[in-house]
């Protein structure tokens, strides 16, 4: 995770105080000499890979919101193994799911660009990284064996249309984006940072998934930020309130059980309440995976008292990161 983190600065302090088409450049180029195949760089046939019976290491972590509950870990290991295994698999899956609508948005911004355009180039780059992380996360997903649906069934009906939004509300895609990205990588990078002993399957694809995201991330925020320039006082206003909203709901999608979930693995309803989101631990996590939006948020224009009100109703107001990617204290 060392390399990885490492990496994810460097990109950070290499963009630092850049315009934004020399940001694009940076981006583009680091795209060109560091990416990943899904079926090169991941030995998915190799012996360490195998799927084998009682394999301790898809115990849940504690820094898992549903890992870290008396719930869980009551449950025999066998059980925990069956839970950590589903788990793990629907959070790729939702991965996978939000790249799809990204892959599809971003096409949809895309189409009536004009020439010489350097977003143009870096977005297909992206793209093309994000077809990728569809096949990874869909091969580890079939390798781990278990039928997982992904998002909720909500959110896989309408997200054909919220790839329509490329065009036409092209801020508040981006935003979107956002909201789909910071919540899986943060989830992420805690996990890798916390050492805890992992399948290899799991920790090779969240290894590959956090270095690329640190550009695409990198990409959504200068580019939020160059469109900020532009924006009059209404639609200031308003941004300021779909912002958090967006970034609360999307949240949800990715990091909180379906009700398929729920059912599948007999999920006690006092524990959902609990874990989502009315423990202290839960609470603290929540606010610590929007640290990076809301500095961005700040950087934007978009924190308001008005808009202020709401991050602390939707339970995501705190301190704005400092810098990219800035690890949160382990005190509640």
């Amino acid at each position: 995770m060392t390399a990885t983190a490492d990496r994810t600065a460097d990109i950070a302090s290499d963009t630092a105080g850049l315009s934004f088409q020399d940001t694009l450049q940076v981006l583009s180029e680091a795209s060109v000499h560091q990416h990943f195949d899904a079926f090169l760089d991941i030995a998915w046939d190799s012996p360490e890979f195998e799927m084998i019976p009682n394999d301790v290491r898809w115990v849940l972590p504690e820094i898992d919101a549903l890992g870290q509950t008396e719930w869980y870990k009551s449950l025999s290991v066998e059980r925990q193994i069956e839970v950590g295994q589903y788990r793990l698999s629907n959070i790729m899956k939702v991965g996978l799911q939000f790249e799809q609508v990204l892959i599809g948005g971003v096409m949809s911004h895309l189409i009536g660009m004009g020439n010489n355009r350097p977003e143009f180039r870096y977005s297909t780059h992206e793209v093309t990284e994000e077809c990728h992380h569809t096949q990874m996360f869909q091969e580890a997903v079939n390798r781990i064996g278990v039928d997982v649906q992904g998002g909720p069934k909500w959110f896989v009906k309408v997200a054909p249309f919220l790839c329509l939004a490329g065009g036409p509300l092209t801020n508040i895609f981006f935003i979107g984006i956002l909201a789909g990205e910071e919540p899986i990588d943060y989830l992420q990078k805690s996990v890798l940072r916390s050492g805890h002993d992992l399948h290899p399957i799991v920790t090779r694809v969240m290894q590959i998934h956090v270095a690329e995201e640190a550009r695409h991330i990198g990409f959504a925020h200068a580019y939020l930020v160059e469109r900020s320039k532009d924006y009059g006082p209404v639609q200031r206003a308003a941004l300021s309130l779909v912002y958090p909203i967006v970034m609360r709901v999307l949240c949800d999608v990715i990091m909180k059980p379906t009700r398929q979930m729920q059912k599948d693995l007999d999920i006690p309803k006092h524990v959902m309440r609990e874990v989502y989101w009315k423990s202290p631990e839960s609470k603290k996590l929540l606010r610590d995976t929007f640290g990076d939006v809301r500095m961005l948020a700040d950087e934007l224009g978009l924190m308001n008292p008005v808009s202020r009100r709401l991050w602390r109703l939707l339970g995501i107001a705190g301190p704005s990161s400092r810098f990219r990617s800035e690890p949160k204290s382990a005190a509640v």
